[in-house]
């Protein structure tokens, strides 16, 4: 027998309410480590306008990141990671 979209939707968010309440382990669960914006930039010793430009973000995302209004997507919480773990290597290939 053929299922359908509206089928497999419907199973998809029944299984999803599942897990949310705890009654379900089968659940594959992704966790996206996100740097501390504020606290790196602060050890690297540099303001909000001078690590917006030496690592090519916009000041206003970055702003928005330090005042929790916004949160890193999975892609930018990856560079994030990379700039906490190689910042000097970072700045010098976005240099080149």
């Amino acid at each position: 027998m053929e299922t359908n979209f509206g089928d497999d939707l419907i199973e998809g968010l029944n299984q999803a309410v599942a897990h949310a309440k705890g009654q379900s382990k089968d659940a594959r669960v992704h966790v996206v480590h996100v740097p501390n914006v504020r606290s790196l930039r602060a050890r690297l010793k540099m303001s909000q306008q001078l690590f917006a430009s030496t690592y090519h973000i916009p000041l206003a995302t970055l702003k928005g990141w330090e005042q929790g209004r916004r949160q890193p997507d999975a892609t930018a919480a990856a560079y994030l990671s990379v700039i906490e773990k190689m910042p000097v290597e970072t700045q010098t290939t976005l240099e080149s």
